[in-house]
């Protein structure tokens, strides 16, 4: 892959010296944290979907959400459940509606964006609870599990990694495919930090992530194999695709995390972008975001589809 576009190289240097050193200095407390959702929620409030994008919100007793559907879309029977980052404590599926519509587009599929709910006010497992409920959801409204593919990005990530491995566990129907963008696995932070001290990310630092991840994890048992996202006697899981920034401490993660799938006997493919930072996909002006989601959506096609030499050449 080339080196970071100039673009890409510009668009780090306002959160580098903007908002790591204003995280850094906030109390997560309720002040703090409502300030934070303020400032990361602002961004989206300028973006746009795809024009024409259609939205359609869901709001159930368990289930919220909404549907994002790029225009040209078809029915085909096939479906992307996304699930958005930000440590388990930020965003929302609103935010993150220009990401998951350009998705939806690239890949002509109707996409159900879940709005699990948040900590610290619902610590471990409220969010992946929510997320296992949206999978059923579908699987209730006549989708095949072959049929699902799951995205998510950053803490996204986790939880769609968590859902296929609940599913493993318990011997359920897995989704077709992962499409992870920046993926945190490790929540202890500790993989990050010590990719930190390489890569410096322009976002955030480890220790502050983990204050985050903190409110999230509360006072659940940190031995959990879901919070350690133990692989241990896993046989089956859905072929992954992983991307990541060359410039992100959570590179470290998305290396891991390609490991222990490889580990497992199951198939998993790794990309870091040089020079990008923790979820560039979102960020539609570059270039390198349009290249990664057009590959996420050769993915997606060959994994509901089954793989080809072709195909495969292009993905890896």
């Amino acid at each position: 892959m080339p080196r970071a576009s100039a673009a890409a190289r510009l668009s780090q240097i306002v959160p580098r010296r903007v908002l790591r050193p204003l995280v850094g200095r906030l109390p997560f407390n309720a002040a703090g944290l409502r300030l934070l959702r303020m400032m990361t929620d602002a961004p989206a409030r300028l973006a746009r979907p795809v024009p024409g994008t259609l939205i359609d919100a869901v709001q159930q007793p368990g289930l919220r959400g909404e549907w994002v559907v790029a225009p040209a879309v078809r029915d085909s029977g096939r479906v992307i459940l996304y699930l958005h980052g930000s440590a388990f404590t930020l965003m929302s599926a609103r935010t993150h509606r220009p990401l998951v519509s350009r998705l939806s587009q690239r890949t002509a599929l109707p996409c159900f964006s879940v709005d699990y709910r948040l900590a610290p006010e619902h610590p471990f497992p409220a969010a992946s609870d929510d997320v296992m409920a949206a999978y059923r959801h579908l699987l209730a409204q006549g989708y095949r599990a072959a049929d699902i593919v799951v995205a998510g990005d950053s803490a996204g990530g986790f939880l769609a990694v968590d859902l296929a491995l609940q599913l493993a566990r318990t011997d359920e129907p897995l989704p077709a495919a992962l499409a992870l963008f920046s993926p945190l696995v490790d929540l202890s932070l500790q993989l990050a930090a010590d990719q930190e001290r390489r890569t410096p990310d322009c976002l955030v630092t480890a220790a502050d992530c983990r204050r985050l991840v903190d409110l999230y994890v509360g006072s659940g048992d940190r031995s959990d194999p879901r919070i350690t996202m133990d692989f241990a006697s896993v046989q089956r899981f859905p072929p992954t695709l992983v991307q990541a920034g060359g410039n992100e401490m959570l590179q470290a993660d998305a290396q891991h995390l390609h490991r222990c799938i490889q580990a497992s006997g199951n198939t998993s493919y790794l990309q870091v972008w040089p020079g990008q930072m923790h979820v560039f996909q979102n960020m539609s002006a570059l270039t390198e975001s349009a290249t990664a989601l057009r590959q996420a959506a050769l993915f997606i096609d060959w994994a509901m589809r089954g793989s080809t030499t072709s195909e495969r050449k292009c993905i890896g």
